[in-house]
C-alpha cells in the first residue's frame, strides 16, 4: 500500500474538487491506498460531501483522509505519490519535504480532460525540475495511450440495473420532492449561464410531448428564472409554460447526481465531472464546456465531437453537432433541437453502446496505480 497526497484548489466551485474527491475514494476504496486529500475550501467539498465537517482541519470519509489546505502551510511529511491537480502550486515547503525523502515521491500532474490527439504523445512524459525532481503530467482521456476515464467498479452494471427498475426511478425521484405526469419525459439540466438556454426552452415548451424540467442548484438558475419572468428560483419551486414543466432540485451530493442522470431521458451537464458521468448515464446529452479564452475550449468540444459521433447516422450526428455548437455559443438552438429531438430514441441506444464501449478501457485511478507501478 502506498501513500497518495492529492492537491486540490477549488476554482470553479464542484469541478476541481468533484474530479479529486471520486479519484480519492476510488484509490482508497477499490485500491486500498492510504490517501490524503488536501482542500482549500471544504465548504464547497461539503456540498459534494454532506457528512462532511467544512470547519474540521482533519477528518475521515469514506476512507480518505480530508485534510484542510491551510494558508500557512504547516510542515508535513511527502508521500509516495504526490498529485497536483489541474496544475495548482504546491507549497513550498512540501516541496522541500519531496526532496528530503530517502526515496523521491512520484509527482504527477494530473491535467484536464481533453480529447484532443496530441494528448497521447504528452501523456506520462517526465519534466525535471530546478530542483533535481521530476514531475510527469498525467492525461485523462479517451484514446488508447492516454490516462483514462473516471469510473468505479461496477459502475454501468449498477446503471443498467437501476434503468430497468422503473420502482427505483420513482422512489429516488420521489424522495427528491418529484412526482412525473402521465407522458412526461424527464431531463435534467446543470449548466453554467447561457444565453442558448432560453431558444431550448421556447422548443421545450412549444413541443408536442409534455416534458419536465429538473434544475439542480446552480448558477444557471438565474437564466431560466429570467425566462419565466421572476426575480430568482428557490429550491422547490416549480412552474410552467406550455409544454414545460421545471422544478428545482436541492443540490445533491455526487452518488445522488448519478441517479439523477440515469433517472432522466437527457441530460444537459457541465465542466468535467458531469460531463464524465453523463457518458456513463447511457443517455443522451450536451455538454456545455468551460469556456477559455481564445476559443480554446471550441477545439476541445469538435475533438470530443469527432471521437462520440464516429460511426453515427447522418439523420443523428448533423443536428447532434449543430446543437452541441449552439449549446456553445455558435449557432441558433432551436433549429438543431427540433431536428435532434426526433433522433432521441435512436440516440439513447448510441449513447447505452457507446458507453458501454469506453467503460472496457482502463480507467483513470487503475490507470494511475499501475503508473506508480511501473515506475517504482
Amino acid at each position: 500500500m502506498a501513500s497518495w497526497d492529492i492537491f486540490c484548489c477549488v476554482v470553479d466551485n464542484y469541478g476541481d474538487i468533484g474530479v479529486t474527491w471520486r479519484l480519492a475514494r476510488q484509490l482508497a476504496g477499490e485500491h486500498g491506498q492510504q490517501v490524503r486529500l488536501w482542500i482549500d475550501d471544504l465548504a464547497s467539498f461539503a456540498r459534494l460531501c454532506p457528512q462532511a465537517d467544512a470547519n474540521l482541519a482533519q477528518q475521515w470519509q469514506a476512507g480518505v483522509e480530508v485534510r484542510r489546505w491551510p494558508a500557512v502551510w504547516e510542515d508535513t511529511a511527502a508521500a509516495d505519490v504526490v498529485i497536483e491537480a489541474f496544475a495548482c502550486p504546491l507549497p513550498a515547503s512540501y516541496v522541500e519535504a519531496m526532496q528530503t525523502r530517502a526515496v523521491a515521491p512520484l509527482w504527477l500532474n494530473l491535467e484536464y480532460l481533453s480529447a484532443e490527439d496530441w494528448v497521447t504523445s504528452c501523456h506520462g512524459l517526465p519534466s525535471m525540475q530546478p530542483n533535481g525532481l521530476q514531475k510527469y503530467f498525467y492525461f485523462p482521456g479517451f484514446q488508447n495511450g492516454a490516462g483514462g476515464l473516471l469510473r468505479e467498479a461496477g459502475l454501468i452494471e449498477r446503471r443498467q440495473v437501476f434503468q430497468r427498475d422503473t420502482q427505483q426511478r420513482q422512489s429516488f425521484l420521489g424522495a427528491l420532492g418529484v412526482s412525473m405526469q402521465e407522458g412526461e419525459r424527464v431531463f435534467s439540466l446543470f449548466a453554467y449561464e447561457n444565453s442558448a438556454l432560453g431558444g431550448w426552452l421556447d422548443s421545450l415548451a412549444s413541443a408536442g410531448q409534455a416534458t419536465l424540467l429538473l434544475v439542480p442548484e446552480g448558477r444557471v438558475l438565474g437564466d431560466v428564472a429570467a425566462w419565466f419572468g421572476l426575480p430568482g428560483l428557490a429550491v422547490g419551486a416549480q412552474h410552467s409554460r406550455g409544454s414545460l414543466r421545471v422544478q428545482v432540485l436541492p443540490f445533491v451530493r455526487q452518488e445522488d447526481y448519478d441517479l439523477l442522470l440515469w433517472s432522466c431521458d437527457f441530460n444537459a451537464v457541465r465542466g468535467e465531472d458531469s460531463f464524465v458521468r453523463a457518458l456513463w448515464a447511457g443517455r443522451p446529452f450536451v455538454w456545455h464546456i468551460y469556456e477559455q479564452e481564445e476559443g480554446v475550449h471550441l477545439e476541445k468540444l469538435d475533438a470530443f465531437l469527432a471521437l462520440y459521433v464516429l460511426g453515427q447516422d447522418e439523420a443523428l450526428r448533423a443536428p447532434l453537432v449543430a446543437f452541441w455548437h449552439a449549446w456553445n455559443g455558435q449557432g441558433e438552438p432551436s433549429a438543431a433541437w427540433s431536428a435532434l429531438e426526433k433522433q432521441l430514441s435512436s440516440w439513447s441506444d448510441w449513447a447505452d453502446r457507446w458507453s458501454r464501449e469506453y467503460a472496457a478501457k482502463t480507467d483513470l485511478a487503475a490507470g494511475l496505480v499501475r503508473f506508480y507501478t511501473n515506475w517504482l
